[in-house]
């Protein structure tokens, strides 16, 4: 990861046609402008996906600006307490991908984060790769089932992250992808390496297992069940038993 100063704050880049980003690159309106955004997903926010101008070797990359949730919003939609470049949740986030991904861990590649300062506080963006052909598994199983081995696969998955010490804060189902046979993890806001412990290992299975049934029950037809969880959990203890 480089850092660059800029007039409002700092740009860490990961990705080399990403080292003449500017802070305007961070919001969606300029490329609009360009006629370069080819796609969004809504959740509680919009998180856009725009196509890079590289003719060599053109992108599509998600941009994420980073919102406050829960009590705190209601007063503060995006601002958040400056103790340091490298503790702000885009940086942060940011080098838990580059670290992941180097070791050949199924996340997007890390492109960019965006630090913007005012007083004591900062704004934030993140640029990650599109994983190409990605559904998330709420979207999927709305259409699809998943085999017996896939569920297997997606169990090792998870605890092979786990045994490297990768705490996700919030585990579930809409923040792991399926592509071409393989799983991916995504949004590692907040997220951290630490030292594997069956504690906090547990908590991320419990959360997960409470987004499957949280969206079954909004979605009766999701192809999930408790055969399917014990598929994942046959899958995670024959590589991380806890």
């Amino acid at each position: 990861m480089q850092i660059k100063n800029t007039q409002l704050g700092h740009i860490a880049w990961c990705e080399t046609t990403a080292q003449h980003l500017a802070p305007q690159d961070f919001a969606v309106d300029g490329w609009r402008e360009k006629n370069a955004v080819v796609g969004q997903s809504k959740g509680r926010y919009t998180t856009w996906f725009v196509k890079t101008d590289n003719s060599d070797s053109p992108q599509t990359w998600v941009l994420r600006h980073y919102w406050r949730g829960g009590m705190i919003e209601k007063f503060s939609r995006d601002a958040y307490f400056y103790t340091g470049l490298q503790r702000t949740r885009a940086v942060s986030e940011l080098a838990i991908l580059e670290v992941l991904y180097q070791e050949g861990f199924a996340v997007p590649r890390p492109i960019a984060a965006n630090v913007e300062r005012f007083g004591l506080w900062y704004r934030a963006d993140i640029i990650i790769e599109h994983v190409a052909g990605a559904n998330d598994l709420v979207a999927y199983l709305s259409h699809n089932p998943m085999t017996e081995s896939q569920w297997y696969l997606l169990g090792e998955t998870i605890a092979k992250f786990h045994q490297r010490g990768v705490y996700h804060a919030d585990l579930n189902a809409k923040n792991i992808l399926l592509a071409h046979g393989e799983f991916y993890l995504i949004d590692f806001d907040r997220g951290e390496l630490r030292t594997p412990q069956p504690t906090w290992q547990q908590a991320n299975l419990d959360r997960l297992l409470r987004s499957f049934n949280k969206e079954h029950a909004k979605l009766t037809t999701l192809q999930f069940s408790q055969q399917h969880w014990l598929q994942l959990l046959a899958g995670y203890q024959s590589i991380n038993p806890i």
